[in-house]
C-alpha cells in the first residue's frame, strides 16, 4: 500500500481502489474535495464514520454509496478503522 503523503493508505489496481483510512486519523486532513471520475464507494466494515456530499446532510457510510463526478464532498471520521472498494467510471 502507498501514502504518498495523504491520510489513508491505498492499493491500486486499473479501476478499484482499496483504501484505508485509520482511527488515529487527525480529522483535519478530512477535507472537501472532489474527483475526477463518477465513483462508486463500497465500506468494507462496519463503521459509524459518515459522508456528506455537497449540499446535503451527513449520511452514515453503508453498504455503497454513488458520488459523482465534480462532486464537492468529505468524509466525517468515527471510531475504529474504516474500509473502502472504490470503483472508478
Amino acid at each position: 500500500m502507498s501514502q504518498e503523503n495523504k491520510p489513508y493508505q491505498e492499493l491500486r489496481t486499473f479501476n478499484t481502489i482499496l483504501r484505508k483510512f485509520t482511527e488515529d486519523i487527525d480529522e483535519h486532513e478530512l477535507v472537501w474535495h472532489r474527483d475526477r471520475r463518477d465513483r462508486k464507494v463500497e465500506v468494507l466494515n462496519q463503521t459509524n464514520w459518515m459522508v456528506q456530499l455537497e449540499n446535503e446532510t451527513p449520511q452514515k457510510l453503508q453498504e455503497t454509496i454513488f458520488i459523482p463526478k465534480n462532486t464537492y464532498h468529505r468524509l466525517i471520521k468515527g471510531t475504529g478503522d474504516l474500509d473502502l472498494r472504490i470503483l472508478e467510471f
